[in-house]
C-alpha cells in the first residue's frame, strides 16, 4: 500500500515536495467545505461549488502542464515526481465539478443529458472529462507497461487539446466577464512557448524567457480585447488602453492578465537565471576544491 501514498517517493521514503504538493491540492476542497459548513456560499451554494470546484480543475490542470517546462528551466529533476499526482488532483476535482452539477439538477437524469446536448459549453466541459478520464485510468506504471512507452505517450499528449477544451468551456460559461479564462488563457500559451523553445533546441536563456514573458503578456492583452470588441461590441482601443491603467493610475488593482501572464513568465526567467548562477558558482567551488581535500 506505501506505493499509493501520496507523500512517499518510488522508494517509500517521506518527501517533503510530495507531502507539501498533496497537502496545497487539499487546499482549495477544504476551503469550499469550510464555507458550504459555514453557510458562506451565498444564496445558490450548489451552482457556486460547480463554478469554484470547475476554476480549480483548469488552474490544477495548468499546474500540471508547467511541471515540464519548470523542470527543465530551473534544473530541478524532482518536480517530475509529483505530476501524476497533480493529474489525479485534476481528475478529481473535474468530477466533483460534474458530480455537484447534478447535485444542483437534483439528479434529473433527463434534465442532466438534455442540457449538455444543447448547451455547447457543457458538451465541451463533458468531452474534456472524458479525456481526463482516460489519461487519469491510465496513469499507473502498469498501464504504461501495457501501452508501451510511445503509446502511453502519444496518448498523454493529449492534455494539450484538453486544456483547450477546458479553456474554451471555461471562457465561454463565464459569459461577460472573462478575466479568469483570459488570464487561464495568456498562462497556457506561455507554457506553449516553453515547451516550442524546447522543440526548437533554443536555450532558456534569461533574454529569452524575458522576451516570451512580454510578448506573451502582451498577445494575452490582445486576446482579451478581442473578445471583449467581438462579444460586447466594446471599443476594442479602450479595451486594450485599460491596460495602460495600472501606470497611469499605478493603482495595483488595475493589473490585468497580460500583466499577471508577463509577470509570472519574468518570475520563471529570474529563478532560472539564480537557479543557474547558484549552478556556476557551485561548480567553480568544485572546480576550486584541491584534489583530495576533506572537507
Amino acid at each position: 500500500m506505501t506505493q499509493w501514498l501520496p507523500w512517499l517517493d518510488r522508494q517509500g521514503r517521506l518527501s517533503g515536495l510530495r507531502l507539501g504538493v498533496f497537502l496545497l491540492v487539499l487546499v482549495p476542497a477544504a476551503m469550499l467545505a469550510f464555507e458550504a459548513w459555514t453557510g458562506q456560499l451565498g444564496s445558490k451554494p450548489w451552482t457556486r461549488a460547480v463554478h469554484d470546484t470547475g476554476t480549480w480543475s483548469v488552474r490544477l490542470l495548468l499546474v500540471t502542464l508547467a511541471i515540464s517546462p519548470l523542470r527543465r528551466i530551473l534544473d530541478w529533476s524532482k518536480l517530475i515526481g509529483v505530476r501524476r499526482m497533480l493529474g489525479l488532483s485534476v481528475l478529481a476535482y473535474a468530477s466533483a465539478h460534474l458530480a455537484l452539477y447534478c447535485i444542483d439538477l437534483a439528479f434529473d437524469w433527463g434534465l442532466i443529458v438534455s442540457e449538455i446536448v444543447k448547451r455547447f459549453y457543457l458538451l465541451v466541459g463533458i468531452t474534456a472529462l472524458a479525456g481526463l478520464v482516460a489519461l487519469g485510468m491510465t496513469s499507473t506504471d502498469g498501464m504504461i507497461r501495457r501501452l508501451g512507452t510511445r503509446r502511453w505517450q502519444t496518448l498523454h499528449n493529449l492534455v494539450h487539446p484538453i486544456m483547450l477544451l477546458a479553456l474554451l468551456h471555461f471562457a465561454l460559461q463565464s459569459k461577460i466577464d472573462v478575466t479568469q479564462p483570459a488570464l487561464m488563457i495568456g498562462l497556457f500559451a506561455l507554457l506553449i512557448v516553453y515547451r516550442g523553445l524546447d522543440r526548437l533546441k533554443v536555450a532558456p536563456t534569461t533574454p529569452v524567457l524575458v522576451a516570451a514573458a512580454l510578448a506573451t503578456g502582451l498577445a494575452t492583452a490582445l486576446c482579451e480585447t478581442a473578445w471583449y470588441a467581438f462579444a460586447t461590441g466594446a471599443s476594442a482601443w479602450l479595451v486594450f488602453q485599460a491596460n495602460a491603467d495600472v501606470v497611469v493610475y499605478q493603482d495595483l488593482a488595475a493589473l490585468r492578465p497580460g500583466h499577471w501572464v508577463a509577470l509570472a513568465g519574468l518570475a520563471v526567467a529570474l529563478c532560472g537565471a539564480f537557479r543557474r548562477r547558484s549552478d556556476r558558482q557551485e561548480r567553480r567551488g568544485r572546480a576550486s576544491t584541491p584534489a583530495g581535500a576533506v572537507s
